[in-house]
């Protein structure tokens, strides 16, 4: 993924990830999240380890009780081996059962631990890497590439410790038994070494192309789904249809090949592994008829090597369950090792909203994004009295937007710098400067739970009275002849809404927190004529005691403001009362005509 560096001087901060590490050493990482289930882990290996050697002890009794009681008759002797043999099985199934949900309780566990921290560290990323990423890329290592990595550590880590503890120890055992013959089996380590390798080169780089497309594929379904009243509207389902069939196609091509890159490894090691057997029942059948080798030694020996094609056959699972845990925790930690560009300074400290009066002052605010050397904005400065509105006003392009998202610190300026009561927003505790200063944006954003916690999202401890008088003052009160009233459930991006409704709702969210300084983005747009002066009213009283700075793109939004901030090639063209303005400023004037020509067209 693409990632630039934020021009923030002061700070030093990026959003650029450190150096790439290697995708086993980031799967090694992940070691960090295992630490707190340490004793749990502790008594899962000593499960697998008597696991190991009650499945493994029971060939060399087998072979001993051919060798005594049936060869010399003895019935009684038999029952005895028998019994022991039993209570063998039952002990390696009971361990078996236990392990297993032990092994997948805890892997899950992780996976949750994992999930929190990565979810937590997107919410801290600024908006600008939300907006290089694509959603279905990040949907993709939060799901998909998280259940990788858990079952690597269910199933795959467990398995190739079980793998490693058998192999060694049938080995221990079948040089007791016979070493010429343990030899063979010895010998087929290196064919069997040769395929892993070329398996391990090849499959890597196999499975992280698939997870990368399966992002894509979330992507474009994504999309589709969120973009489905567009789609329909304009009659173009075949068309994304075909777009996401593509991407589907894609993947299914990228699976197969990874898919046969593990068949042939398998094949090979099946095939190594039968050609061995063959080559120790044939000598050990030789052994036996010259009287060197008893029949009892013969059956142990070939049960431990019948034993033996588990691991060896595993061998290629866990390698593929490797491969992807490797590909899915280097996905995982390209989002992780991408430090937040926005964050508190050292020693940042907490403000009591009473103790706030609300100056907003900008000093010299420049601005650029990361993707353009082109300055937005080139010098802002710009006084906000406490109490006071300030409507920002300009042509489209000319910066607006921006600039009302640096209060909140949504973006911080590449020069200059923003003062709240005189002290420099940075220097404040995010979570604290985002709750005395509040933004409401022209795209009203809503989320797929009821009228009530999104209402509350900013200020939980709001009581009913506080949301009532938002919704009244947002001209918002139809949700309360929903079905449920206020807890009603409102579907995704609260899509079930008219636009309006979903802006009127966004914007009594806004007024709930009560800041000290209110941000308005335009947040009238989506109104009627008659359903605006209603809200401008309200709000004229909510603003009394608020410091506000609204983005205006319609001429009887300015009715707001004490006074408007003309925005022009980045910069304050002119600063006045409205009045003032239209007779000073002929670019406001044709601001304000055009915006007006706009909104009768």
């Amino acid at each position: 993924m693409g990632s630039e560096r934020l021009k923030t001087p002061e700070l030093s901060e990026t959003d650029s990830p450190p150096p790439r590490r290697s995708a086993l050493t980031n799967l090694w990482r992940i070691k960090k999240y295992l630490y707190p289930y340490r004793f749990r882990l502790a008594l899962l290996w000593t499960m697998v380890l008597l696991n190991i050697i009650a499945g493994l002890a029971i060939p060399p009794l087998v072979g001993a009780a051919i060798d005594g009681p049936i060869s010399d008759g003895d019935l009684r002797g038999l029952w005895v081996f028998a019994g022991i043999i039993a209570a063998l099985g039952a002990a390696d199934a009971i361990l078996q059962l236990v392990r297993r949900y032990m092994q997948t309780t805890t892997a899950m566990a992780i996976e949750a631990d994992i999930r929190a921290a990565l979810y937590e560290h997107l919410q801290r990323l600024h908006t600008g890497f939300h907006d290089r990423w694509q959603t279905g890329q990040l949907l993709a290592r939060v799901t998909s590439d998280l259940g990788m990595i858990r079952r690597f550590f269910a199933g795959g880590l467990v398995f190739a410790i079980t793998s490693i503890g058998m192999t060694v120890i049938i080995l221990g055992q079948l040089l007791f038994i016979e070493w010429r013959l343990a030899l063979i089996v010895a010998a087929s380590a290196v064919p069997l070494f040769l395929i892993g390798r070329k398996f391990f080169m090849g499959y890597l780089p196999a499975a992280r192309s698939e997870q990368d497309q399966s992002g894509e594929v979330s992507s474009a379904a994504e999309e589709s789904a969120l973009g489905i009243r567009a789609i329909k509207a304009l009659g173009r389902g075949p068309l994304m249809a075909a777009r996401f069939e593509k991407e589907a196609a894609e993947l299914r091509d990228r699976g197969v090949r990874k898919s046969l890159i593990a068949s042939r490894s398998w094949s090979g090691y099946d095939a190594i592994a039968t050609a061995a057997i063959g080559a120790v029942l044939t000598l050990g059948s030789v052994m036996v008829a010259r009287g060197t080798l008893s029949v009892g030694d013969l059956t142990a020996f070939i049960m431990l090597q019948l034993a033996l094609l588990w691991p060896i056959e595993a061998s290629g699972w866990v390698m593929a369950h490797g491969n992807e845990a490797m590909t899915a925790a280097d996905r995982v930690y390209e989002v992780f090792d991408t430090e937040p560009a926005i964050r508190d300074r050292p020693g940042a400290k907490a403000v009591d909203r009473g103790a706030i009066r609300g100056e907003l002052v900008f000093e010299g605010v420049r601005f650029a994004y990361e993707d353009d050397s082109r300055e937005i904005l080139r010098g802002v400065d710009l006084r906000v009295q406490p109490g006071e509105t300030v409507a920002v006003a300009g042509r489209t392009g000319s910066g607006k937007t921006t600039l009302v998202s640096l209060p909140s610190r949504l973006n911080d300026p590449t020069g200059g710098r923003i003062l709240l009561d005189g002290t420099d927003i940075r220097d404040l505790r995010l979570a604290n400067l985002r709750s005395v200063v509040t933004t409401a944006f022209e795209e009203a954003t809503l989320f797929s739970m009821s009228v009530r916690e999104n209402l509350a999202l900013g200020r939980p401890d709001a009581d009913e009275g506080d949301l009532l008088e938002a919704l009244r003052v947002a001209q918002a009160e139809f949700v309360l002849d929903l079905p449920y009233g206020l807890d009603t459930r409102i579907g995704e991006q609260g899509l079930s809404l008219s636009g309006g409704q979903r802006q009127r709702l966004a914007l009594a969210r806004a007024v709930v927190v009560k800041p000290a300084v209110l941000v308005l983005d335009d947040p009238l747009s989506a109104l009627d004529v008659h359903t605006e002066e209603l809200v401008e009213r309200a709000l004229e009283h909510v603003l009394q005691d608020t410091t506000a700075l609204v983005v205006v793109h319609r001429p009887s939004t300015v009715a707001l403001a004490d006074r408007v901030a003309l925005l022009h090639e980045g910069r304050i063209a002119a600063f006045g009362r409205h009045s003032e303005l239209m007779r000073t400023s002929p670019e406001y004037v044709d601001v304000l005509s055009a915006e007006s020509e706009e909104v009768a067209a």
